[in-house]
């Protein structure tokens, strides 16, 4: 644990965050004349809890046309399908430090010994540094316990549910004073550092529900409201397969067609109007229609193919690869089709593919990043 205190210690420079239209809580700005302001430096925040404990939820980025620009959160009823983090002040650790104190995988026990507990080179663990130099907190020093219910490389968005749980979890150890966007920057900075700079996931982990990100420079996410009647449920399989990021970008194709361009754009268009219009038929055929980029993963998956034709015949309203993959998601109108449309998706993954899968039905989450418990002050 000191070594990576003494890491997280080390000067490194702020984080590269795009510019947004909010100001931090650790600086003020004060009128001196009518022309010239300046910052001035005030206390740091003081904590408000000992100890918070937050959960992220999964999360499905692109969905089918959108590449890089939409994703959705994803939970289910047991809070299982996300990570939770618990930061606690910790004084045996230098100021304005964090050190991870635990990882742990209840469901998954061998995949915690994969994650390194530096919190440089831990998604949770640059968060939660990215959080504490955003609330520019200088007196106190955070451990944090990081519990993973997500697999790695799955394409459920496990690195931004770490990153995201871990960003609400200190932002709330001092009184919850960073705005959304903040946060998601935050988690950003993990991001980039394992798939590069997209907040397609990061940003439906800490908003919930459906999330554009519209640009970056300014950095502007525009959530996507749907009617509180949709009762839109995904079918995630998930098979014994790893998908890294990195593996599925580089397979992305080089140039797009014209016709490819303005095919996809209008899918996407689409896309984001069935949600505000709550038609959940309409994002089903929409999420299915991507022309660029799952023809290009689907082949890396084995059976990813069969397992779109099962989901279809078996009801569900769409179906296409979650994030980089390998899982697949399915949309379907209510739950009550979940189990015979995840029991036809994993036979097609175990027939055309040879791999064993795992099916869970989940909901929309329109919550995002939570906290689910505190520890007062003593």
């Amino acid at each position: 644990m000191a070594a990576a205190a003494a890491a997280a210690a080390a000067p490194s420079p702020a984080p590269c965050f795009p510019s947004t239209r909010h100001t931090l809580p650790g600086l003020v700005s004060v009128r001196v004349s009518r022309r010239v302001k300046v910052a001035v430096a005030i206390a740091d925040p003081a904590p408000a809890f000992n100890s918070v404990t937050a959960f992220a939820p999964a999360t499905v980025a692109n969905l089918g046309p959108g590449f890089d620009f939409l994703g959705c959160a994803v939970a289910d009823a047991s809070l299982s399908l996300g990570d939770t983090v618990t930061a606690t002040l910790d004084p045996s650790l230098p100021p304005g430090t964090v050190a991870i104190a635990s990882v742990t995988s209840p469901s998954r026990p061998t995949l915690a010994d994969r994650l390194s507990r530096d919190p440089l080179r831990n998604c949770a663990g640059v968060a939660a540094i990215a959080a504490l130099r955003a609330l520019d907190v200088k007196s106190h020093a955070v451990s944090i316990h990081l519990t993973k219910g997500l697999p790695l490389g799955s394409g459920l968005g496990s690195s931004a549910a770490s990153a995201a749980a871990a960003a609400k979890a200190v932002d709330a150890l001092f009184g919850s004073l960073l705005h959304q966007d903040d946060l998601v920057l935050a988690g950003l900075e993990s991001e980039k550092a394992v798939s590069g700079f997209h907040a397609d996931n990061i940003a439906p982990a800490i908003l919930g529900g459906f999330v554009l990100v519209r640009s970056y420079d300014p950095f502007h996410l525009i959530p996507l409201s749907s009617p509180p009647a949709l009762r839109l449920h995904f079918v995630l399989v998930t098979p014994d397969f790893e998908a890294p990021t990195s593996k599925m970008r580089a397979a992305l194709p080089k140039q797009v067609a014209v016709h490819q361009h303005v095919r996809n754009s209008s899918q996407a268009a689409a896309l984001v109007a069935a949600v505000l219009q709550g038609d959940a038929t309409l994002i089903g055929s929409a999420m299915s229609s991507d022309g660029i980029v799952e023809p290009t993963r689907a082949p890396l998956i084995p059976g990813m193919a069969a397992v779109k034709a099962a989901a279809l015949e078996a009801g569900a309203l769409g179906c296409t690869i979650s994030g980089a993959g390998p899982t697949a998601v399915a949309v379907i109108d209510g739950e009550e089709k979940g189990e015979e449309v995840g029991r036809r998706m994993v036979e097609a993954f175990a027939n055309a593919g040879n791999l064993k899968a795992t099916a869970t039905v989940a909901q929309l989450d329109r919550v995002g990043a939570r906290v689910i418990s505190t520890s007062t002050l003593e």
